[in-house]
């Protein structure tokens, strides 16, 4: 059984390798094998995710079992609308979805921002199972923007928001 907790600096390293095999089952077809793989390892690295780890007005979470890290999500509060939590990340390994991880995750992600009235996401249109997700957990969709960092820069992305607390 997997329990959602609080991630240390000791998870890193676990959680860029759940990252990076997750990203390459994800975005390998949409993207190409060589551009996830790039992409991982800058943002996937250990130092980008201390940097997340260590930010003020955010949640670092994974799923943990004791041995292994299952899932991680990462959200954090906008700089510039103060009431808007960011979800960045929410990833399950492969092997272990549809085992209510997800669900876990985000349900914990939720609860952390008490005076945020609604959470948002931007998830490439392509990307149907994370769309389904995101859906039957009450996202809607909101907007488009496009990627804006990184050599997926300009590749389009749709917008989804969720209101919170209530």
């Amino acid at each position: 059984m997997f329990f959602v907790r609080t991630a240390s600096e000791r998870d890193l390293a676990a959680v860029s390798a759940l990252l990076t095999e997750t990203w390459h089952a994800s975005f390998d077809a949409l993207y190409g094998a060589d551009t996830v793989a790039e992409v991982s390892a800058r943002w996937h690295s250990v130092p980008a995710l201390k940097a997340r780890l260590e930010r003020r007005d955010s949640e670092f979470v994974v799923a943990d079992d004791g041995r292994t890290l299952a899932g991680m999500g990462y959200a954090a509060l906008s700089k510039e609308r103060p009431t808007l939590a960011l979800l960045h990340q929410l990833y399950v390994l492969p092997r272990h979805q549809r085992q209510g991880i997800g669900r876990d995750l985000f349900a914990e992600l939720e609860t952390c921002f008490p005076d945020a009235t609604a959470m948002q996401l931007e998830v490439d249109p392509r990307n149907a199972a994370a769309i389904a997700f995101y859906t039957a957990h009450g996202f809607v969709r909101v907007g488009e923007t496009r990627h804006t960092v990184d050599i997926v820069s300009g590749l389009p992305l749709h917008v989804y928001e969720k209101p919170l607390g209530g």
